[in-house]
């Protein structure tokens, strides 16, 4: 599996690039902002886009989805619950006065059990809404990509349209945990963590 994690953006969102090593197929997750820098990635590792896949659609995990698809003519996949917020990224980014394009459509929905495939590898979705009422996680391989469902010590916020902190907290607890402690969480920002270090010392997540 071909792996790479970009921050992008003033809000330094995580973008990652998955990759299959045979097939040279790949999902680019949460292309927030510069998409020039993205396409660089991949054509240095010569990767065709097959999907890009929003975990949410808050503007600075989906800011550079208009050029990426352009670019790549790729699919874009995102809970139904998220699909509206795309058409209004402009609006939403510039409440944080940041400039932001509109959203194409998706292509596609995904929902809670769907598998979305490309070369050899599968990622099963699951959907933990809380920071936002269509946030999905996507899990391969002992590797889970959770958006702004979890973070290493902490959760995402709850305080936006559509955040929950009772959903977020149940979705952490009965959707991610028991993918097994050994399983790495790649955040939609800052650092990668564990399954079992957010189970044992997440402080949001030990308080029911």
């Amino acid at each position: 599996m071909i792996l790479e994690k970009l921050e992008v953006g003033m809000i330094m969102a995580n973008c990652f690039i998955v990759g299959c090593d045979q097939t040279k197929q790949a999902v680019v997750i949460d292309p927030g902002d510069e998409a020039d820098r993205i396409l660089y990635h991949l054509a240095e590792n010569k990767l065709s886009v097959k999907y890009i896949i929003n975990t949410h659609g808050h503007f600075d995990h989906v800011g550079a989805n208009k050029e990426l698809k352009k670019a790549t003519g790729a699919e874009l996949l995102i809970h139904a619950a998220d699909a509206p917020m795309l058409s209004g990224l402009s609006q939403m980014a510039s409440a944080f006065g940041i400039a932001a394009e509109n959203s194409p459509p998706p292509d596609r929905t995904v929902k809670e059990g769907d598998v979305i495939s490309f070369g050899t590898i599968e990622m099963k979705v699951l959907h933990t809404p809380g920071h936002s009422p269509g946030g999905i996680s996507l899990v391969t391989d002992k590797k889970a990509f959770v958006g702004d469902t979890l973070f290493a010590g902490s959760i995402g916020r709850t305080d936006f349209p559509g955040g929950d902190f009772d959903t977020l907290i149940s979705a952490i607890q009965t959707k991610l945990f028991p993918l097994g402690d050994d399983v790495t969480v790649y955040c939609g920002h800052g650092p990668e963590t564990t399954i079992g270090m957010e189970r044992r010392t997440n402080p949001f997540c030990m308080m029911r």
